[in-house]
């Protein structure tokens, strides 16, 4: 089953399409089956012996019957039993045994009651049969041949197995069609308060499903709210211990060790760089859309930098697109000067709605492209703040992203580089 699961389709409803088309496929060869073995093949079996038993006992009568009396039954046998009656033997070519089942078997119930083989043959539109030790042919419609009760069990079966498939398509589609609205509202949910719940209809577990999933996502929204004002706030309320301790070094007398309050000054950077960052976050979090236009978006925020970075357009959307400036502004930002930092020369590729920057370093190793995005993580260990920034740079990118519905990846550039791809 995990198997048909990978190889089958990716959807509930298709998936379960599938399946009843393949039962019904099941009850179809299944009725068939049971169909010819306990129903057509005794029918027809029974059906042969009794044309069998009619033909022999047609020449047998007829053969005793005085010959003024023969034309008589000969008449009451075409009119009655559709039997032509032929005193004068022609010839005829044989009968194709294959394209007639019923006539194959109708001779083997005829060599059975007369002891030995059975010539059939087809002419003038109807079938003869030279019964051996009578001087005569007797023949029948051609028409018999072309009964088929096979067709009608395939007719019943396929009838019966389409309005098991019809009911239970239905049946599944009014259970499905919730579920698909339920997963197309649940992808939005990005921990926003603005997220719309899901509605609360349908079946009795539907209806459960989607109301605790509405609760969780209003505790979640409440959660990362209260999370970033609270980030927020203290990032905020940190500034003014920090100016007072950039005063109080500018106020230290000179015959501190100079050593000393340099490395006081590199730490209290540090520490205005970790809060830039979280209250630059807090902002992009609950940033409102708004349509802008990306080309020129992007060679704005581009040209704010003293190396030049190229900029390549490949199918621009002409028109405004839905965004978060502010957010996009800090994620392109925090792209590009990590690009700049470890990653040698920086390009940056529009395709679409799709922003690549591209660069000519090491690039970043398959295993570390997930672990890249978590705050704080350094692929070298040994780099410092200094060199390596606060760690947080690819942390709020990724956060970002995520809170506006954006998606980031990174591959590898086409000169061996890193390609942090991010489609808005």
């Amino acid at each position: 089953m995990a198997g048909f699961a990978r190889l089958g389709p990716a959807s509930l409803l298709a998936r379960t399409n599938l399946t009843l088309a393949v039962s019904s496929l099941v009850i179809v060869a299944i009725s068939i089956a049971a169909l010819q073995e306990f129903v057509v093949n005794p029918i027809v079996e029974q059906s042969a012996d009794d044309e069998a038993a009619l033909l022999v006992l047609t020449a047998q009568t007829w053969v005793e019957l005085p010959p003024e009396v023969r034309l008589a039954f000969e008449l009451e046998l075409a009119e009655n039993h559709d039997l032509i009656v032929n005193s004068e033997p022609r010839e005829y070519p044989p009968v194709q045994y294959e394209a007639s089942p019923f006539l194959s078997i109708l001779a083997e119930k005829l060599t059975e009651r007369l002891g030995s083989d059975v010539a059939m043959l087809e002419g003038d539109e109807l079938v003869w049969v030279s019964l051996p030790g009578y001087e005569l042919q007797i023949g029948f419609s051609a028409t018999r041949r072309s009964v088929q009760p096979l067709y009608g069990a395939l007719i019943i079966a396929g009838l019966g197995a389409g309005v098991v498939f019809v009911t239970s398509l239905f049946i599944v589609l009014r259970v499905t069609r919730p579920l698909v609205e339920t997963a197309k509202l649940a992808e939005t949910f990005r921990g926003a308060e603005n997220f719309d719940p899901l509605p609360e209809r349908g079946p009795k577990e539907l209806v459960v499903l989607a109301r605790n999933f509405n609760t969780m996502a209003s505790e979640i929204a409440t959660l990362l709210s209260n999370r970033t004002t609270l980030l927020a706030g203290i990032s905020h309320d940190l500034r003014t211990p920090l100016t007072r301790m950039r005063l109080a070094l500018e106020l230290l007398p000179d015959t501190v060790d100079p050593g000393l309050i340099e490395r006081f000054e590199r730490n209290v950077e540090s520490m205005d760089e970790l809060i830039t960052d979280a209250l630059k976050f807090a902002r992009g979090t609950h940033e409102a859309a708004q349509a802008i236009e990306l080309h020129p978006f992007v060679a704005d925020v581009l040209s704010s930098y003293e190396l030049q970075v190229p900029l390549e357009t490949h199918q621009c959307p002409k028109h405004a697109v839905m965004i978060a400036p502010g957010a996009l502004r800090r994620v392109l930002t925090n792209l590009v000067t990590n690009a700049q930092q470890h990653g040698g020369d920086v390009r940056v590729r529009l395709y679409g709605r799709e922003i690549h920057v591209v660069d000519s370093g090491p690039g970043i190793p398959v295993e570390y492209r997930d672990e890249v995005f978590q705050p704080f993580f350094r692929i070298d260990r040994s780099r410092s703040v200094a060199t390596g920034g606060s760690g947080l740079g690819l942390a709020i990118v990724h956060q970002l992203c995520q809170a506006h519905g954006w998606r980031v990846n990174i591959g590898e550039g086409p000169d061996g580089g890193a390609d942090v791809c991010v489609a808005v």
